[in-house]
């Protein structure tokens, strides 16, 4: 059964099992249904997100174990609550505390773990390039920074945090030469019996998983007999001090192990395992082998199992080989618990009904929201704005494609280069491909991955494309064709065909599955976290899932894709705020408001950069920045100079144009900071900026735009999901600034003086957690009224019409005004047919008599009004 409203909390280590706990009875008088908790399996130490998972098969030891787990789910259980857990089966964090990436590292392609991930084994390297190095290998080997020690029952090569095992091949020589230091026999005893095992994994590779156990006991004794023996101790630490500080001894060494340790830029280029986007210390893990899945879900579906879980949200969906394999083997082991999908869908596109899953996590609804509270009247004169102060005349397509070709080239470089060896491989055996240069291959490759306009498709070995995929891929193909006319036609084509299955051959179907594998990626990196920086119109619009190109979109579209999703996906997730987005509900509710004051806007604007331009350093001005950061403090006003200051270097890194993570321009950066520094700590700027709000009256519509947003989503089709903290006003930028302490105590207070009869106000933010709570609460008691029940829109007539939205959804009849700027007479002149013959306003309590009513009556005190109606 669908949870009827999930409540998301990121744990880690300063907010824990306990912690959430703590909690639990404040969110079931909230009304929520069920917590929705970030990953919570083992992952590396300090981790604040949990998606870099180590141990999948035990809970977080920094959360508080399986005892702070077990404290969590009673409490949840008392206070008559599920519970939701988002899971990560694309990839695992390579940290050292990962033991099956540390055997991988140990024992080689040998290991019993290596075909857990995803490497490339086939590509003829034997070696594991692990990318960890300030500096090139040779330098740092030299300055002494790459050693070897001992550290408890370990033998590892340390670079600063960084440890790596060593090979149990190698190992043999340094007891040997530590033996002769000793004079004993315990450490010839080590050697001999090490040796024994490099000449037994030599003879037969195929015994090294079954002897992984003899050399972590082996290991073991040592520590025991180090412990227990100084002389012996001594001399196999003098033996690893000798080789640390002997370049070429310790160059010998690292040369035989199974990875080769590397400078970090060389990572772009010649990594042979799939990442997680561009994260090298996150690799791909191989969930379609049955014996992997079994051991990543081992402890989740015990979980589901046992009903501890109510519910499952799959984390980075698009990464998997074969998503709609693992939805079904999913369903089947976790007995068809309540699952949704992170999967981001572009304007046009739709879920896969053939998916096994309850539906997305709510991106596609959060932009439908967001889409109605933009004046798409006012594109004209916001481009025009946009263009003249930033002097960007460029579409966000055009910006877009380019941000895609420049990841390709850089963080996305080395799977790209592998996908056209595949493709090269493949031309070879087709002789009317067979001419082609690498160049060229590459070139179509990159150029019909830039055109992709959705994520990725979803074809599957032996089946035939769906009408959709097909469309998606000719889509691609023309587009390509019309930005590249160079581009040999030919090649375009077979590559398209490839691409969507019609060939059938091993390498054929191969590079189908990875391509898909590829477009989501390239398409995460280039649109999320580069074009979503560069191009800043209206920044409300560069929002995970939206299209910044979409200027809003007419409330008739609202109304057919709500019902369209009542029909498809009922129990899907409905979300407004998450962990990964990059302005909370609130301040996009109220940047969505200059888009209905562009000439005030335009004047402000024009106002603020006189003011400011005496703050900018010796850099060149940057207008594009600018414009970002003007919006987003109006949007987040009043904010802290730190917090504005670190959106700010993080939004510049991201867009890649000055600066960026991989190659700073201290420079700009420096410059930067100084200017939005300087920009808060202006008097007379905060004058003019203050007088803006207050004109505009922008704080309390984005307030009004923000109760409408939180009534949309408590009363559409699907389940809502409310962020940690978003129940008041929350005014947080992307992450870290979404993550940042709760605190729940206010939130309790504000609670109680609700339950006393007091009034919520706008101000503090306790009229959204008035209507929050009357409207979870009336989830809680009847979900059938709103999960399953079909979504009829309302009739409207008047001046306002345009910008209302009402709906029907069995027997809530729900009224919300997506326009701050309407007047009292435009409400007064437009009415609404409601249902029944009577009602009650759920927020207010306020009786309304059916029939066709006034809004202005219907929306008095709020912008919105849900009402529970009566046929009698």
């Amino acid at each position: 059964m669908a949870p009827t409203s999930t409540y998301r909390v990121q744990l880690h280590p300063g907010f824990q099992f306990a912690d959430a706990a703590a909690v639990v009875g404040y969110l079931a008088d909230l009304g929520l249904s069920h917590l929705y908790c970030s990953p919570y399996l083992q992952a590396a130490p300090g981790s604040s997100h949990g998606y870099d998972v180590t141990d999948p098969q035990r809970f977080n030891v920094e959360l508080g174990g399986a005892a702070g787990h077990a404290q969590l789910h009673e409490a949840l259980v008392t206070a008559g609550m599920g519970e939701v857990l988002d899971i990560v089966p694309n990839h695992m964090a390579t940290d050292p505390s990962n033991p099956w990436w540390w055997d991988v590292l140990e024992n080689g392609r040998h290991s019993g773990f290596a075909h857990y991930f995803d490497i490339d084994w086939a590509s003829g390297a034997e070696r594991i390039l692990v990318p960890v190095l300030g500096d090139h290998y040779g330098r740092l080997l030299e300055a002494g920074e790459i050693v070897v020690r001992r550290e408890d029952s370990r033998l590892v090569v340390r670079y600063g945090e960084v440890a790596l095992p060593l090979a149990p091949h190698t190992l043999a020589p340094l007891f040997a030469a530590a033996s002769r230091r000793e004079g004993g026999e315990a450490l010839a005893g080590f050697a001999e019996r090490f040796e024994s095992l490099a000449v037994s994994r030599a003879t037969d590779p195929s015994l090294v998983p079954a002897e992984a156990a003899v050399v972590r006991q082996l290991l073991e004794e040592l520590a025991q007999r180090c412990a227990a023996d100084e002389g012996l101790c001594a001399a196999l630490d003098g033996q690893l001090a000798e080789v640390s500080g002997d370049p070429e001894q310790l160059d010998g060494l690292l040369q035989a192990q199974h990875y080769r340790l590397a400078y970090w830029r060389v990572a772009s280029e010649e990594l042979h395992y799939r990442r997680f986007f561009s994260i090298e210390t996150l690799a791909g893990v191989r969930i379609e082998d049955p014996e992997v899945f079994e051991a990543t879900h081992r402890l989740v579906l015990a979980l589901a199992g046992d009903g501890t879980l109510s519910g499952l949200r799959v984390d980075h969906l698009d990464g998997l080989r074969d998503p709609e394999g693992y939805l079904e083997r999913l369903a089947e082991a976790a007995g068809g618990v309540w699952t949704v999908v992170e999967k981001i869908l572009e304007p046009g596109e739709a879920l896969p009904r053939r998916f096994l899953t309850a539906g997305t996590s709510g991106y596609d609804f959060l932009t439908r929201v967001n889409n109605a509270f933009v004046a798409s009247e006012s594109e004209k004169q916001m481009t025009e704005l946009y263009q003249h102060f930033t002097g960007e005349l460029g579409s966000y397509d055009t910006v877009l494609r380019a941000a895609k070709q420049q990841v390709m080239a850089s963080e996305l470089a080395v799977e790209v280069e592998r996908l056209t060896g595949l493709l090269a491989g493949i031309c070879a055996r087709h002789r009317r491909q067979r001419d082609h240069t690498w160049s060229e291959l590459r070139s179509a490759l990159s150029e019909l991955v830039a055109s992709y306009g959705v994520y990725r498709t979803y074809q599957r070995p032996g089946q035939p494309a769906s009408p959709a995929e097909r469309e998606h891929v000719t889509a691609a193909l023309e587009r390509t064709r019309a930005a590249r006319p160079d581009l040999d036609g030919e090649l375009l084509g077979f590559l398209a065909e490839l691409a969507i299955g019609d060939h059938t051959g091993t390498e054929e179907i191969e590079l189908a599955l990875r391509l898909q594998q590829l477009t989501a990626p390239v398409m995460a990196k280039g649109a999320e976290d580069t074009a979503f920086y560069r191009y800043n119109r209206l920044v409300s619009l560069n929002e995970v899932g939206g299209d910044p190109g979409v200027f809003g979109r007419p409330l008739a579209d609202f109304h057919s894709d709500t019902a369209a999703a009542a029909e498809a996906w009922p129990e899907a997730m409905l979300t407004i705020s998450t962990h990964d987005t990059k302005r909370s509900a609130d301040v996009r509710a109220r940047i969505n408001v200059l888009s209905e004051l562009p000439d005030g806007w335009a004047a402000a604007v024009e106002r603020f950069a006189e003011v400011n331009e005496r703050h900018w350093g010796r850099a060149a001005p940057d207008r594009n920045a600018e414009y970002m950061l003007y919006q987003n403090l109006v949007g987040a006003w009043p904010i802290e100079s730190d917090r504005l200051a670190a959106f700010m270097a993080k939004a510049t890194k991201e867009a890649k144009v000055h600066t960026s993570w991989t190659d700073p321009d201290t420079g700009y950066d420096e410059s930067l900071e100084s200017f939005v520094r300087a920009v808060l700590d202006d008097g007379v700027f905060l004058a003019e900026l203050e007088s803006f709000l207050a004109r505009s009256r922008l704080v309390e519509r984005g307030y009004r735009n923000g109760l409408a947003q939180v009534a949309l989503l408590c009363t559409c089709p699907g389940v809502a999901d409310l962020y940690q903290g978003n129940e008041l006003w929350d005014l947080s930028l992307v992450d870290p600034d979404n993550r940042r302490p709760v605190d729940y105590e206010v939130r309790r207070q504000a609670l109680a003086r609700l339950e006393r009869g007091e009034p919520g106000q706008l101000p503090d933010g306790s009229a959204k957690l008035q209507l929050v709570r009357a409207l979870l609460r009336d989830r809680r008691q009847h979900p059938a009224e709103y999960l399953g029940a079909p979504y009829e829109p309302l009739e409207v007539e008047g001046p306002a019409a345009g910008s209302l939205i009402a709906f029907k959804r069995s027997s809530r009849a729900v009224l919300v005004a997506c326009r701050s700027t309407l007047g009292e007479e435009e409400l007064k002149s437009t009415t609404v047919r409601l249902p029944g013959r009577r009602g009650r306003n759920l927020v207010t309590g306020e009786a309304t008599e059916g029939g066709r009513a006034s809004s202005a009556e219907l929306l008095g005190r709020l912008p919105v009004a849900v009402l529970a109606t009566s046929p009698d």
